[in-house]
This record gives C-alpha cells, structure tokens and sequence, in this order.
C-alpha cells in the first residue's frame, strides 16, 4: 500500500535504539506495565510478532484517531521510566488541548520498514510522515498509542565558557521529540507490530547491503549508520535560540490575523507553515515581528507541527474573535538553500522536477538529505537562476550536474503570490 507514493525496495537503516511499552492499566502504572522491548541489539532470526514480515516489508493499515502532536526536548536515550513520565505528560497535555477544541480527526495509520504515515481516512491526506529509523519510543497506554520521533538538536554553536563549563548533562546532545497521539482499540498490536518492524527492517537493511545479519555486531551496525550524513543546515539553524521567537500580536476583535499561509514542503524537517504574504497594515504586519518565510510552530500553545494546510488555516480563522494572539516561530528566509552531494551521473539524484517544481521525493536519498522539499520551485542552481528556463534545460542541467549541486528553492505557492501570478487571500 504505498498511496500514490513510489516506495523504493531499498530499505532505510532503522535506528537501532526504539523501546516498545506495552501498557495496559493508564491507572496504576506500577504495576501493569510489562517490560519494554529494547531494539538495541534487534533480534534477527526469527522475527517474532503479531504481523506476516513480508506484510511489513510492503505496509500494514490501522485505523485509528489522532488526538494531536506535542514537542519536547531530550537526551537520545533516557532511562525507561522517564520515557514513560514523558508519554504521560505528553497524554495529559494533548488530552486537554483536545477537550477544549472538540476536534476529531479519523486516520490510517500506515507502517512499513521504511516508514510511519499518518493519512486522514477521508481525504487520504498525509498528516504525518516519519522514517522508521527516527521513531525512538512506542507505548500503549489503555486504548492510547504514544508515538515519539526523534529529531536531532545540535548544541548551539559560540557559547561563552560559562555556559560550556556546564555539568556533563547539560554537555551530552539533545533531540527534539515529536510526540504524537492516537486512540485505537488495537493500541496494544499497533505498538508490538511497530516493534516487529523494526527487527525486519533491520534485516532488510543488512541484506540490501550484501551483509549477513549473523556476522555483524551492533558497534559494525552503528559504525555503518553514522556514515549517512545530512548536508544541508536545517537541524543547526533550528537549534538556535535566536531563531525560535514568540511573538505577541495584538489586534481587534473581529480582525483577521492578515496572513497568508503555505505548506513548508514534503521533506521538511519540521512540516509545518510558512508566511507567505502578509496584508498591508493588518494585525501582522503591524507587529513588524513577522517576515515573510517564517514558520509557525503554534499558534496560543496550539502545535501546527505535522497538520494539513487545511487544519492549520481553520486555526488561524478561528483566532478572528481574539484581541491576543501568540505565535511560536523559527525564523526562515523565504528561500530554501539546497547542497546536494553527487559522485557520478549514475548516482540517483533521487527527486523528479516538471516545470521547475518539484513533485516527488525519494526517502533517504542524496536529495532529501541536502533539503530537497516536495512542492518547491527551483530558482537556481548552482548559481545560475532558472526561473525562465525550459523544463528540457532544467532536466539537462540537472542531470549533468555532479559533485556539489547548490540549489536554491521556495513553496511554489509563495513564489506564485510574489510574483503576482496569484490573488492573495488573508486569513
């Protein structure tokens, strides 16, 4: 079941420290939760679980509800009971955000070797979309589903020697958690069948490689992981303080927000919005806090984190009876800035492009890793503007280029409202 999308055969490395709770009394945790499952040292023949592995491998549907997305910030593996103290904070902090929206979302939760996808079961739009290799920790809690990925957070570069000379936890790297929620009644299978996927996608991945599972050790496995890089800056410029604000407008009840809002991109490493336009004079433009390019992480403590564009709008039109509003931001450049390293024309660029804009992403190749984003318009490469060029010239261009391919990009929606191809519509 691959939604349209072209799933390739080669398999992404799991990341090999994912621990699965089983939970089956959310009352007295003490006692009924059952021993976690760690994935450090994935079992390898057989594979022991609820699912067919060839299942796996090609992706199994539940069907469930997304009660909503948290973040929060943690060493990369923290002991067992502080994992599960940070689900139940996570449950409690999404259940009440729920209540007090009474908004329900039905979805499909697909999972596979290469990845977890969250679609809305009407629509078939995708919500969420992780590589298995950056879910850190499952639980099921009751009838709850707790699902954290991980994204990683880089110490912030030029601190004085005060702040270095800090205790050796503060010292030891950090990583955004991306917390999500689902109630189901089969939350107890979707966690041991996510578990299962693992230890597959772990033998897949060793076989795609010429390696016999048997005759490798974990340090081996590690050693091969660490050898994958991500090139360009996204996870340096989203760790830094001076980039995430909080910015306070203040308007008339009554009066739009005055934005106009795009998708971030499909590969993005935190999918979210982007502003791209604001109204002359209106509440946001106003602030002289906002530019156009950067992204909202939430809106009055409301995370827009991993939400369709349509939710995210309906958010923000809701907020036109507030005379306050609140917005989490990481100040972006409207312009995307690409680094893709290719050693020969016979390595895959791993993305197709019609009319300049990209329409289809390859998972895990040499594109995604350099910030290619689904939905963007190349504006130049290597230096060199394509704005006007034919889409034949910009395929040759491409298709020749080797060694460092620099790229610059932006939502294809944004540059068609600044360059006026598009009326502006302000919520």
């Amino acid at each position: 079941l691959s939604y349209g999308l072209q799933q390739s055969r080669e398999v992404e490395e799991p990341e090999p420290t994912m621990t699965v709770c089983n939970v089956s009394n959310p009352v007295d945790n003490s006692s009924s939760w059952q021993p976690p499952v760690d994935l450090s040292h994935p079992i390898i023949f057989p594979v022991p679980g609820p699912c067919d592995p060839e299942d796996l491998i090609d992706g199994i549907v539940f069907a469930a509800v997304y009660l909503g997305s948290t973040q929060l910030v943690s060493e990369k593996t923290p002991s067992k009971n502080i994992r599960m103290m940070q689900a139940q904070k996570a449950i409690k902090h999404i259940k009440e955000r729920q209540a007090e929206s009474h908004h329900i979302t039905e979805v499909d939760l697909f999972i596979s070797t290469q990845r977890i996808k969250v679609l809305n079961a009407d629509s078939q739009e995708t919500i969420l979309d992780h590589p298995l290799r950056t879910i850190s920790y499952i639980a099921d809690i009751g009838h709850v589903v707790v699902l954290m990925a991980r994204q990683r957070f880089t110490k912030q570069e030029g601190q004085d020697n005060e702040e270095a000379s800090n205790s050796s936890q503060d010292n030891k790297r950090q990583y955004t958690m991306l917390c999500h929620l689902f109630e189901t009644e089969d939350a107890q299978l979707i966690a041991q069948s996510i578990g299962q996927t693992f230890s597959v996608a772990y033998q897949e991945f060793l076989k795609s490689n010429g390696i016999n599972p048997e005759d490798l050790s974990q340090k081996e496995y590690s050693n091969l992981l660490s050898t994958r890089d991500m090139y360009n800056n996204d996870l340096v410029h989203f760790s830094k303080s001076e980039n995430c604000k909080d910015v306070i407008l203040e308007k008339s009840k009554g009066e739009i927000l005055g934005v106009v809002i795009v998708e971030s991109g499909w590969g993005s490493l935190l999918p979210t919005v982007i502003i791209a336009n604001m109204m002359h004079a209106g509440p946001a433009e106003r602030s002289g806090r906002l530019n156009n390019g950067d992204q909202i992480m939430s809106v009055n403590g409301t995370s827009l984190v991993g939400l369709p564009l349509s939710t995210c709008q309906s958010i923000i039109k809701d907020l036109k009876n507030k005379s306050q509003v609140k917005l989490s931001i990481v100040r972006c450049p409207p312009v995307t800035s690409v680094l893709i390293r290719r050693q020969d024309q016979r390595c895959q660029l791993g993305f197709s492009v019609q009319n300049g804009i990209i329409c289809s992403l390859m998972r895990g190749g040499i594109a995604e890793r350099g910030g290619v984003r689904v939905g963007h318009r190349i504006i130049e490469i290597n230096n060199q503007s394509v704005v006007a060029t034919p889409h034949e010239k910009i395929v040759q261009i491409l298709s020749n280029a080797v060694g460092e391919i620099y790229m610059k990009t932006m939502p294809a929606a944004m540059y068609r409202l600044l360059t006026a191809q598009e009326p502006s519509v302000y919520i």
